[in-house]
């Protein structure tokens, strides 16, 4: 019983902890957008963007992380044989790469509260990617364990990082048509 209880808050905690880091992302877009706005939009939007980063890396994607990371100890105290196991070493890789991106956030927020930032809309939303092409791996590893298929997966992971490229180039194409349009 304990492995389930572990298995689904683990699951419920993936969830949260993914749903805040693409919103998180997603605001400081909009943040970074804010900041090219005359006063008083600026000053408003960015107020209110911060807020609303703080709130969701503290009460959402950080709890949801922590909720993560606990119960997935919980799940290998009662199943000590995957720490042998190939597919968990990679997919532990993943998730140490995951938290990385998940801290790296926390100083973004910082830096946008500062107004020390220097990236670029376009730059984060090839940023908000990663976690995409992450879940895609983990997940996969984690249902397929020692039978996860290589070889069509890589390919996935291909097709993913390709499509969410030529989503981006696209997107901004629309973007830069649109300012077109407006400006005449």
């Amino acid at each position: 019983m304990a492995y389930s209880w572990f298995k689904a808050l683990h699951i419920i905690g993936v969830v949260v902890w993914f749903a805040g880091l693409f919103y998180l992302v997603r605001l400081f877009i909009y943040h970074v957008e804010a900041q090219t706005q005359p006063e008083p939009a600026r000053g408003i939007l960015t107020a209110q963007y911060g807020l609303m980063e703080k709130r969701l890396y503290n009460i959402i994607t950080t709890p949801g992380m922590i909720l993560t990371v606990a119960m997935a100890v919980g799940l290998l105290v009662l199943q000590r044989d995957w720490l042998h196991d190939w597919w968990l070493h990679l997919k532990l890789t993943l998730v140490v790469l995951l938290l990385g991106y998940h801290f790296y956030c926390g100083r973004l927020l910082h830096q946008l509260a500062e107004g020390k930032c220097t990236w670029t809309s376009g730059q984060l939303r090839a940023f908000n990617e990663a976690p995409t092409v992450l879940l895609f791996v983990i997940v996969l590893l984690a249902v397929f364990k020692n039978n996860f298929p290589l070889g069509v997966t890589t390919w996935a992971v291909v097709a993913l990082v390709v499509a969410m490229g030529i989503a981006i180039q696209l997107y901004a194409r629309k973007r830069r048509l649109d300012k077109e349009v407006v400006s005449q």
